[in-house]
């Protein structure tokens, strides 16, 4: 981390306080403004680049970014390249080097209390399984600092407990997270001392969670695992990719099991044995089978099927039933800190997926597609 100063005369705005950094800190970021500029991404265009404004080459590669701030940024020179500012409509070109900075320190952290309806299905002294609805990020940061589960979990516990903090417990027992558009289980850990057991056992691979999924197309095996290293896309930031020879990213393991097809997509099961970011999303489309409705990851478009009128308005309707990606946390299983008892919990598969399974059953038995269930 190298501060530069702000110039004279320049307001310590921060355009891209809601941008995710390519070196991830440990807290989420606050809105606090501060008198330094901190380097937040570096980027450097390869020889192959052709010109591309460069709000929009920012946009492809910074996670929650947006076009309007980006330009915000651009203007208050918040972006150099080869160490000169430059206007939204410069283009970048092959070989430059491009700097973002913000006036905000990645170190900074804070969760402010919010009260809020949490899905809890199950509580004791020591921790709690909420049920995430799709649409909820887990915790703030990347732009979402108000209306995350961790800003509920912290005003919930502290009308428990008036003095529980991050300094206490940190991260108010987050020990696992999934994607904001993904629904299903968590655990919480209430004190300090489930919180290190429980993330003890996600680092041990011990904790056994199995996932439901709507996927395009019609895979060739009944079951399977899935092995390759999950890692940050090396060109957009946004995105994730498999790297199946393992010279990029994480270890990577997705066993899957077929549940039902209905030609054009089918139900599947995940069990993951690591829990890397996006890792389903991404395995599931290194396998030619993304999720369906996943615009991350080519699922928001037809994939399987024909390209008439009638099947395509069928889809759109599927899509506008299931606005997100079709995956679900479904169950979730572990080992409790305090008095060594197999726990289970499981969450029904919401309306939205069920819904949408559901037209895809009748809509393949109309067509004489044969449904099987394994």
């Amino acid at each position: 981390m190298h501060p530069l100063p702000l110039q004279p005369g320049q307001p310590p705005v921060n355009p891209f306080s809601t941008m995710e950094p390519t070196q991830q800190p440990q807290g989420p970021e606050t809105q606090e403004t501060s008198d330094e500029l901190y380097e937040r991404f570096i980027f450097k265009t390869d020889k192959g680049q052709e010109p591309l404004r460069i709000d929009k080459f920012l946009m492809n590669r910074i996670e929650g970014a947006t076009r309007n701030k980006l330009q915000k940024g651009i203007n208050n020179g918040m972006v150099l390249v080869n160490g000169k500012p430059v206007r939204p409509n410069y283009k970048v070109k092959a070989l430059e080097e491009i700097v973002v900075y913000s006036d905000m320190s990645p170190e900074e952290t804070d969760v402010v209390p919010e009260k809020m309806d949490l899905n809890i299905l199950y509580e004791d002294d020591h921790l709690m399984i909420i049920n995430k609805p799709a649409g909820m990020v887990v915790h703030p940061g990347s732009g979402n600092y108000t209306g995350t589960l961790l800003n509920g979990v912290s005003y919930y516990l502290q009308q428990i407990n008036p003095n529980v903090t991050e300094d206490t417990l940190p991260r108010f027992g987050l020990v696992h997270r999934i994607d904001k558009n993904t629904s299903g289980l968590l655990v919480l850990a209430k004190t300090d001392t489930a919180m290190r057991h429980l993330a003890k056992q996600f680092f041990d691979h011990t904790v056994k969670r199995q996932y439901i999924a709507l996927i395009w197309g019609d895979p060739e095996n009944d079951e399977g695992t899935i092995i390759a290293h999950v890692g940050r896309h090396q060109r957009f930031r946004k995105l994730f990719e498999a790297y199946p020879e393992g010279d990029h990213g994480k270890e990577a393991i997705t066993h899957y099991k077929v549940l039902e097809r209905f030609g054009y997509v089918t139900t599947v099961q995940c069990v993951l044995e690591t829990g890397r970011t996006h890792q389903i999303r991404v395995h599931m489309k290194y396998l030619g089978h993304p999720l369906f409705n996943d615009d991350f990851y080519g699922g928001d478009r037809i994939v399987k099927g024909t390209v008439y009128a009638r099947y395509k308005q069928f889809v759109d309707n599927c899509f506008a039933l299931c606005p997100r990606q079709a995956l679900h946390a479904r169950t979730l299983g572990f080992v409790h800190p305090a008095t060594g008892e197999e726990m289970f919990f499981e969450a029904p598969i919401p309306e939205d997926i069920s819904t949408v399974i559901d037209k895809w059953r009748k809509y393949a038995s109309t067509r004489g597609v044969e449904n099987q269930t394994t």
